[in-house]
């Protein structure tokens, strides 16, 4: 029984994600001049998610420290 490792690891990948194409596809406008936007625009789908997560973090840490 040969297991095939590739095939597996392949199904359990979640594959590339919205913020991720949307970031690539304003990198490569930005790189051939067709948008004029500053880099954190061009970046924001790489890290405005980020800093809603940072905040449902924090929110969490805060609302765990007032109810002990």
């Amino acid at each position: 029984m040969k297991l095939d490792f590739k095939k597996e690891k392949e199904a359990r990948s979640g594959g590339t994600g919205l913020c991720t194409l949307l970031t690539v596809a304003f990198v490569v406008l930005k790189l051939c001049h067709v948008i004029d936007w500053s880099w954190w625009w061009v970046l924001a789908p790489t890290w405005i998610p980020l800093g809603i997560a940072l905040v449902f973090v924090i929110l969490g840490v805060i609302i765990a420290l007032c109810t002990e």
